[in-house]
């Protein structure tokens, strides 16, 4: 699934190429199940120009010229790309077909993903994004290690807490505890203020560095203009498991945490 530095990558990308495009026409080969239904997502993005892209949480944004809002949540396997005109896919869900003969499209082979376009206001009181919590890179280590200090629960399933942290998946929870030497069942009371900051210190910089390499590509992942990722290449601990350590050379073990696989290593990441 994409996480925040995939979709950062893909709306830093899209405001590039895509700002001051109107859309000419909509092709709809087939919504996900999730979407806002053809008959009211098309009229409100027609003869609309994009004003802006953008990201919150795992979510990707595009501001229309008349104040509303097109909102794309990638889910597992989804793409939004924006390219020269093509005929429509097998996994396209739906197509914006742009001034200047461009296309801007949005795939999805597992149609967990959904688009939708708040009016003016209503993206404000999106209960989604409401109940999100503060961004890992706009928020000081100090403010974010308040909010899992003291609270009895694995310190894992607390980065993967949406409420907590916003756009922290299972790749980027993996890393920056592998890089803070905390073990992933550690409850957030067991850490200590200290190592609380050092672990969101270590996320800011583990999303920065996955930011510059255009983010991971494991499986589905592209950028905006449909280029893999690079971070994949720098893992420590994900998706590792049964391999060598780089710090210790120990091998890596995996614990599931929050319903999710968790993998770190057992000498340089003791439980507390």
């Amino acid at each position: 699934m994409p996480e925040l530095p995939e979709v950062e990558v893909i709306a830093r990308g899209l405001d590039a190429s895509v700002t001051g495009r109107t859309v000419e026409s909509v092709t709809v080969p087939g919504l996900t199940r999730l979407s806002e239904p053809e008959e009211t997502l098309v009229p409100k993005v027609l003869g609309r120009s994009i004003v802006r892209a953008w990201r919150r949480a795992k979510v990707l944004l595009m501001e229309l010229d008349n104040g509303s809002t097109l909102a794309f949540h990638l889910k597992m396997t989804g793409r939004v790309v924006h390219g020269p005109a093509r005929a429509a896919e097998k996994h396209d869900r739906i197509l914006f077909h742009l001034d200047d003969g461009s296309l801007l499209s949005f795939a999805d082979m597992r149609k967990f993903g959904y688009v939708r376009c708040f009016e003016r206001g209503e993206l404000d009181c999106w209960d989604f994004l409401c109940k999100v919590g503060p961004e890992p890179l706009e928020t000081a280590p100090e403010v974010l290690a308040e909010r899992v200090t003291g609270r009895n629960c694995a310190i894992k399933a607390l980065l993967l807490n949406q409420s907590v942290v916003a756009g922290v998946g299972n790749i980027y929870a993996d890393e920056s505890l592998f890089r803070a030497g905390l073990n992933p069942e550690t409850r957030g009371s067991r850490v200590g203020r200290k190592r609380a900051v050092l672990l969101f210190t270590e996320l800011q910089a583990v999303l920065r560095q996955a930011i510059d390499e255009n983010g991971s590509s494991i499986s589905d992942y592209v950028n905006a203009h449909g280029n893999a990722g690079a971070f994949q290449n720098s893992f420590n601990v994900y998706g590792r498991k049964g391999q060598a350590c780089n710090q210790c050379g120990g091998q890596l073990r995996a614990v599931t945490v929050a319903g999710r696989t968790s993998t770190f290593c057992p000498k340089c990441q003791r439980r507390r």
